[in-house]
């Protein structure tokens, strides 16, 4: 008896290990957010005059 290959499903195999690694390089490439300040975020969007001691001040009113 001959040894039949299966060269489809082989190929199949090795485009669905590439494609997992390709999905885990890609999520280690994305930086992970640590220490992020939320008032100093608000501020650079709001134009940057607005200061931590104003949005408490604001919050209390």
């Amino acid at each position: 008896m001959s040894v039949t290959r299966l060269k489809r499903k082989h190929r199949k195999n090795i485009a669905r290990a590439n494609n997992k690694q390709r999905v885990i390089k890609q999520l280690l490439l994305t930086p992970v957010l640590k220490n992020v300040d939320i008032d100093e975020l608000k501020s650079r969007f709001n134009g940057g005059t607005t200061s931590a001691a104003a949005t408490t001040a604001t919050a209390e009113a």
